[in-house]
């Protein structure tokens, strides 16, 4: 048994100030002063660290809203008279997408690593649009050693890049002939993506090498980018090239993979870039739209065997309305290719609208082989996702001041939330009986979706109607 991949995470405060979600209330003009009071008893040390960021004199005047939502003090209070409110300012984070739990819960991780734990517990929905509508199946939790991250299995979160060749070919000696498979295995089914929104990204792109060599995976960055790159870094290394001029074989002899993006020429380029480097992994960077499935079945039988869907920062279809969520256009490609028998030729990675670790699960669940993360890369270092698209255009400065991260933050940061979402990766696998994440690509059959249960309950009922 191989030993077990693990991620070296250390807490790293964040250099922003964070956005709380609770603040106390608290009546004071009626308390009695007691000598027992709830305050300095609390759980968190909240109220001894809100004194001390009010008495600091290099403190901003905004208050630290760093209430856990324990409610110790409000049961405490023999006189009642303390409460729990929502900060507003909390509840202007974000979008209808990225939503302010989503920001806060992403922080938490990139601080500290771990997975997040709240005193007041789950108060949302339990379903909703795009991945909200899948429930996991969860059956095997109640087996003592399928407990995940603590259990006695091993559990394997190891996927394959690359051509998988259908059988094996053998000459009249017995020795075998024909294309051996060039495969790339990363031990997370992730790689770390460039930004959603045009923005300098030259010393992030460096923080995001810095940070796929410590996971052991691959960050996408420009190809411009990567003059001066130490070769340890290059290896972990994907270039996004749009055209010839872009393939520096300087570059593509030191790298494993490569990205091609989209266009009339996309296939003649990748063509270029696989003959003069065979052993290179060459992927077709397409926007997440209606006729990908047909476009990756085309260039899958030309050769090309690995593709990057790339939907909106919202997880839909680019420029497309009404938008279909990745959920629905991945079960469309993974089901073209099934019929095609294409699939197990074919790798799949997915981009866009990856909040979550949960997302990350269900993606898999829906036929990709792995996702890529974006946005949540910048929501760690701080990044409130307040349209930074449109901010782009308007030339307005990133009030959480991304671009001028240090690198060694920055890198320590990703590698942290990564570090968060492959535990509870692992613990979802292991609730749901499976030993290797490999085993989930494609397995619908190990989730709810909302909207099979509709139509099976309702579905009477609209036929009637009509």
């Amino acid at each position: 048994m191989p030993d077990r991949y693990h991620i070296t995470t250390s807490p790293v405060p964040g250099r922003f100030r964070r956005v709380g979600k609770y603040g106390s209330i608290d009546l004071r003009e009626d308390c009695s002063r007691c000598s027992n009071c709830v305050k300095p008893r609390c759980l968190y040390d909240t109220y001894r660290k809100e004194t001390a960021h009010n008495r600091d004199p290099n403190s901003s005047i905004q208050p630290s809203y760093q209430c856990r939502a324990c409610f110790s003090c409000v049961q405490g209070c023999t006189k009642g008279l303390l409460g729990l409110g929502v900060n507003p300012e909390y509840l202007s984070l974000g979008d209808d997408y990225w939503k302010p739990d989503i920001l806060d819960t992403t922080w938490t991780q990139a601080d500290t690593g771990r997975i997040p734990v709240s005193g007041a517990g789950y108060r949302g929905r339990f379903h909703g649009p795009g991945f909200d509508s899948i429930w996991t199946d969860m059956s095997e939790i109640v087996r003592p050693t399928r407990d995940g991250i603590h259990g006695r299995e091993y559990i394997s979160t190891s996927v394959d890049i690359g051509s998988k060749p259908m059988r094996l070919k053998f000459g009249p000696k017995g020795e075998i002939v024909g294309d051996f498979a060039h495969l790339i295995e990363l031990p997370l089914p992730v790689v770390i993506d460039l930004p959603p929104w045009k923005m300098d990204d030259r010393a992030l792109g460096q923080a995001r090498l810095v940070a796929a060599t410590a996971l052991q995976t691959l960050a996408v960055v420009k190809a411009s980018d990567l003059a001066g790159v130490p070769s340890d870094q290059l290896f972990c290394a994907v270039p996004l090239i749009g055209s010839q001029a872009d393939a520096q074989d300087s570059v593509l002899a030191k790298v494993r993979m490569v990205e091609i993006q989209e266009g009339p020429l996309a296939l003649t380029l990748a063509t270029h870039v696989s003959r003069k480097h065979p052993a290179l992994i060459v992927a077709l960077r397409l926007p997440m739209q209606a006729a990908c499935s047909t476009r990756i079945i085309e260039c899958a039988k030309q050769g090309i065997k690995v593709f990057h869907l790339c939907a909106d920062l919202h997880g839909r279809e680019p420029g497309v309305k009404p938008a279909r969520h990745i959920k629905d256009v991945m079960r469309e490609v993974h089901g073209g290719l099934v019929k095609a028998g294409l699939r197990d030729e074919v790798t799949l990675i997915v981009g866009g609208g990856i909040a979550l670790p949960e997302h990350m699960a269900k993606a898999i669940i829906c036929g990709a082989d792995l996702v890529a993360v974006d946005t949540a890369v910048l929501v760690a270092l701080g990044c409130h996702v307040c349209q930074g698209a449109e901010r782009s255009v308007h030339h307005e400065q990133c009030p959480a001041e991304i671009e001028s991260c240090d690198g060694a933050y920055a890198a320590q940061r990703i590698i942290n939330l990564l570090g968060a979402w492959h535990s509870q990766l692992i613990e979802v696998l292991g609730a749901m009986g499976i030993r290797e994440v490999r085993r989930l690509r494609g397995e619908v059959g190990r989730a709810i979706f909302m909207e099979d249960i509709e139509r099976e309950a309702f579905g009477d009922l609209v036929r009637k109607q009509h």
